[in-house]
């Protein structure tokens, strides 16, 4: 885990865990229904009109606010336009902000920001830093810096909101994080995942940090406890991030590879073989480590057949994790010493 190389790096590129891209405006449970636009506008201008009226209206209108806006999924997890959505998303990810300085104990909107800065920074920052870094490197560094600075928002807010819900828990947690993660629930699984997601991918964007490399025993604390718990979370997206995690894992026993495989298997079953993610993850993380250019070649293009509009709430997700199969097909040859 601590040998963090361009393509054996041990959390952020690691991150093929979009099963859904949880991302900006949030709807009704399960994403199967869009929220209302005007239900929003309305919400709004309730907290316009009653500014003036008293802290205790304002309170309540920004926590029905911060509920519409933490439920369920993503009005934008069907859209099939990467750029369009990354153009979008901080807009809306700033407007979560604004509530949550209103609303501030609001754990569902904890939650959204926390699995929200992660998964942009994975998707559109990240990338932007893989693709320059051939032929910009100061671009690459600076775009990764960006990534760590997100990153670590993100990881602040995950531990917000599990203190949110069990008060002291981030006092005792630094102190004791394996004792301490065993008082958490399966309730608590998706505060716990994108905890410890992006703590790991502020790691691996922070390779010369000290401080940072010493917080790994945290995140395995964190996201071993959550596989505990509910290892089918999210269509197997603790699986897929253990895929290339495993690979670098400070603590285990046995052969990395092997465990990586089967997170991949495991991974592929409970999303139904419709998620390019893991497919992607372990082509980049273990194909790539061990010079197996066939399995490479075959995982991407594996990856590449997948139907984005076979699962709509996974379309978006499917979408930017063949972009970057393509592109790494396209730089098979750089990859490879044979």
């Amino acid at each position: 885990m601590t040998t963090l190389t361009q393509y054996e790096n041990s959390s952020a590129r690691q991150l093929t865990i979009l099963s859904g891209l949880d991302i900006i405006v949030r709807t009704s449970k399960g994403g199967n229904h869009t929220m209302k636009l005007q239900r929003v506008l309305v919400l709004i201008l309730i907290i316009f009109v009653i500014l003036c009226n008293g802290c205790s209206l304002k309170k309540i209108a920004m926590n029905h606010l911060g509920d519409a806006l933490a439920k369920g999924g993503s009005t934008f997890s069907s859209d099939n336009d990467p750029e369009m959505i990354k153009a979008a998303a901080p807009f809306s990810l700033k407007f979560m902000e604004g509530v949550l300085a209103e609303t501030p104990g609001h754990a569902g909107l904890l939650l959204a920001l926390s699995s929200g800065f992660t998964q942009y920074a994975f998707a559109f920052v990240v990338q932007e830093a893989d693709e320059a870094e051939e032929n910009d490197l100061t671009r690459a560094v600076e775009t990764r810096t960006r990534a760590l600075r997100l990153y670590l928002r993100a990881r602040d807010y995950g531990l917000r909101a599990l203190d949110v819900r069990h008060p002291g828990f981030v006092e005792a947690f630094h102190n004791e994080p394996e004792k301490v993660v065993q008082n958490l629930g399966k309730n608590d699984v998706p505060h716990v995942y994108w905890t410890a997601v992006s703590w790991a991918g502020a790691i691996s964007m922070a390779k010369d940090n000290a401080d940072l490399i010493a917080d790994l025993p945290k995140v395995e604390a964190l996201i071993d406890r959550a596989l505990v718990l509910d290892e089918a979370f999210d269509y197997g997206a603790i699986h897929s991030f253990l895929i290339a995690y495993d690979m670098n894992r400070l603590s285990g026993t046995g052969d990395p590879e092997e465990r990586a495989r089967k997170h991949f298997a495991r991974a592929v079953k409970l999303s139904d073989r419709k998620q390019a993610g893991p497919y992607v993850t372990f082509a980049e993380s273990v194909s790539l480590s061990k010079q197996d250019k066939e399995e490479f070649k075959l995982l991407l293009e594996k990856a590449l057949a997948i139907n984005v509009d076979a699962k709509p709430e996974w379309r978006l997700a499917n979408v930017i994790m063949q972009r970057k199969a393509r592109w790494l097909l396209q730089r098979i040859d750089r990859l490879f010493v044979n």
